[in-house]
């Protein structure tokens, strides 16, 4: 049975009221969905989909060839990508909006030091530096807000939040044209770098709060049964520890279905036009495929975040894995423009379903205690493998003469994860981190039922 049934069946039986709903005030965490989207889109200029409409410019202006490119991006993402735990490591100990203060002022930074690049040397800097405070750390810290505010509707709202990537994904690269053409390359990052932190930076000073005891209200905007009347907001937060959370083969089935869906994402998009060019289609048939992928994703968000709150993650994972590999087939035996389309909706439905299963799955299977540190992992373990796709594409280019070795390769990987995903269920809580939402001094609790329940101060 599903973990919100199951929950709600115990409110029923423990707190009537409770499970019915009582009449609150505004819950924050509705003002918290839409800055979490806010800093998911904020990561644009670092991502794939924002870079991709600078790399012509850029490599002209520096003179480069396709090959020192790519390998300026490839080694740029790889290094970005170490550093991205020990942001997740400062998450825990900080906090969320001190930490997202500190990664936003660092990204406008770093989109200020690309319109200055000179060279090789500096682009890879560059690109180090976009892609691990992008895609990496403000996607990272985007991910990591609602698992504190919610718990039964975590699916639906991460459903809404991953909207922010389609938005993005149609918006982003219009933005960026649109602003090479009337500053060139160079002005366009600085004028992304500044209005970034103009506006992302003043509105997470005001609006943002690490989680609902900040402001008196409980997770959910309901007050547990066993908590007193007078208490406010102390939720206790309860967690696996990072050397735990690696032991445990759930974690690393969905953290491969992620960080595969990544690369064969990254590889396939990232020379999408040579592709369908190679099936005797046109470039206007590769962009209008990543439209509809674009559409499909939008449209797919938010079905499969709800279903995340219905049944069990296994179930969505398997399907996310299997439509993953029956697009890139599509694509790979497409001849026509229609099979391309429909390849496009395929890539961006399954993504959707296996982020449906996956962005709830961390709070929700390992705690939130040590939320940071696990997903720091995760997020640099899916930057790093994204990297490899576009060179495992290209490599295997230029040995076999043609794109069909690399698709095959992407149509066969999924499928032992897709069976692995049967095996996915929630880890026993045998050893427990729990702390209260309140600072103060660690201290053992208590021993529940042989279960040691320490309590450790969570930042403000």
């Amino acid at each position: 049975m599903s973990h919100c049934v199951t929950e709600k069946k115990r409110l029923a039986t423990e707190c009537p009221a409770e499970a019915a709903g009582q009449p609150r005030s505004l819950y924050y965490g509705w003002v918290m969905l839409p800055m979490a989207m806010a800093v998911m889109i904020a990561s644009s200029p670092g991502q794939t989909y924002g870079i991709s409409i600078f790399n012509e410019p850029i490599r002209s202006a520096l003179g480069l060839s396709h090959g020192r490119l790519a390998a300026a991006y490839m080694l740029g993402t790889l290094l970005g990508a170490v550093p991205i735990v020990y942001i997740g490591y400062q998450m825990d100990r900080h906090g969320l909006r001190r930490t997202m203060l500190a990664v936003i002022t660092l990204f406008s930074l770093a989109c200020l030091f690309t319109s200055f690049v000179q060279g090789w040397l500096t682009l890879v800097a560059a690109f180090c530096l976009l892609r691990m405070l992008g895609p990496g750390a403000l996607s990272f810290l985007s991910g990591n807000v609602l698992p504190f505010w919610f718990e039964r509707r975590l699916g639906t709202v991460e459903g809404m939040r991953q909207l922010g990537t389609a938005m993005a994904i149609a918006v982003a690269p219009l933005l960026h044209l649109w602003l090479i053409n009337q500053w060139g390359w160079r002005g366009a990052y600085a004028v992304l770098g500044v209005g970034i932190w103009l506006l992302l930076f003043p509105a997470v000073v005001v609006l943002f709060r690490n989680r609902p005891s900040d402001l008196g209200q409980w997770m959910d905007n309901r007050r547990p049964c066993h908590a007193l009347p007078e208490e406010r907001g102390e939720d206790v937060y309860w967690g696996f520890t990072l050397g735990q959370t690696l032991r445990m083969p759930t974690f690393w089935i969905v953290a491969c279905s992620a960080a595969l869906l990544g690369l064969i994402h990254t590889g396939v998009f990232f020379c999408v036009v040579p592709i369908v060019q190679e099936r005797g289609l046109t470039a206007g048939d590769a962009a209008a495929m990543l439209t509809l992928f674009a559409v499909a994703l939008a449209l797919m968000q938010l079905p499969s975040g709800m279903l995340a709150d219905r049944i069990q993650a296994r179930w969505l994972l398997l399907v996310g894995m299997a439509g993953l590999s029956t697009a890139v087939a599509t694509l790979w035996l497409s001849e026509s423009r229609i099979g391309a389309l429909a390849a496009g909706a395929g890539f961006g439905a399954a993504q959707a379903v296996v982020f449906g299963a996956a962005n709830p799955l961390w709070a929700r299977y390992f705690g939130r205690l040590h939320l940071g540190k696990i997903r720091g992992v995760l997020m640099t373990l899916n930057v790093a493998l994204s990297s490899l796709g576009p060179l495992l594409v290209g490599v295997t280019r230029d040995w076999r003469g043609d794109f069909n070795f690399a698709l095959v390769v992407f149509v066969l990987a999924p499928m032992p994860l897709a069976a692995l995903a049967l095996f996915v269920a929630p880890p026993r809580r045998e050893v427990l981190d729990v702390a209260p939402a309140l600072a103060r001094p660690a201290e053992k609790l208590a021993t529940v039922e042989g279960l040691e329940v320490i309590a450790k101060p969570l930042a403000t």
